[in-house]
């Protein structure tokens, strides 16, 4: 008995959402027909409400130096970079030396200039940077985390746009650490049978 007990409780339930669920759909249909003026004056106040929504999301300030430039540090690998952007003509400056001479691959200065392109301010400020730390690449990458933190703080409104491809985050991948009884991080030592 104690079994039944449950299975018909679940078959009533079934029968009472079904008798609900026809109640529902027979409901709601004449009360719209029989007051439009409410529909209309439901209406109104979420017609006025939808302006104030519509405002502007508040940008965050700009963020300057007393020189009227944006510093950022931006990091790669094991590498650093100081990085201060301003107005200018699109020269960028790393460690004293001329981008085209520092990173002399095509490739690595296609980097750099990323945040600018997707921006869409080429040729527009001036960077000076400073890198120290690990490889070309890594530098190279370095300094783009810079160019990207510097531009959104120079101008604000260009935030979402680097931030959408993904220049703000932090490239967090790092070479994995040499353990012992390897001979590199993974590499086994060659097996001898004999």
């Amino acid at each position: 008995m104690s079994e039944n007990t449950p299975q018909e409780d679940t078959r009533m339930s079934l029968a009472d959402l079904a008798r609900l669920k026809a109640e529902a759909e027979a409901a709601p249909a004449p009360a719209v027909e029989a007051a439009p003026e409410a529909v209309a004056v439901a209406a109104a106040p979420q017609a006025a409400a939808a302006p104030v929504q519509a405002e502007p999301v508040a940008l965050r300030p700009q963020q300057l130096d007393k020189f009227g430039r944006a510093y950022a540090t931006g990091r790669r690998k094991d590498a650093v970079a100081r990085v201060w952007l301003k107005p200018g003509s699109g020269k960028i400056i790393v460690n004293g030396r001329d981008q085209t001479v520092y990173f002399a691959r095509p490739t690595l200065r296609l980097v750099i200039n990323q945040p600018f392109d997707v921006a869409e301010r080429r040729e527009q400020y001036d960077v000076v940077a400073t890198v120290v730390g690990g490889g070309l690449s890594g530098q190279a990458g370095a300094v783009k985390h810079g160019i990207a933190q510097a531009l959104s703080r120079y101008e604000p409104a260009l935030r979402t746009a680097v931030k959408q491809a993904g220049f703000l985050t932090r490239d967090s991948r790092a070479v994995e650490r040499k353990k012992y009884g390897k001979a590199k991080a993974r590499r086994s030592f060659q097996f001898s049978k004999r």
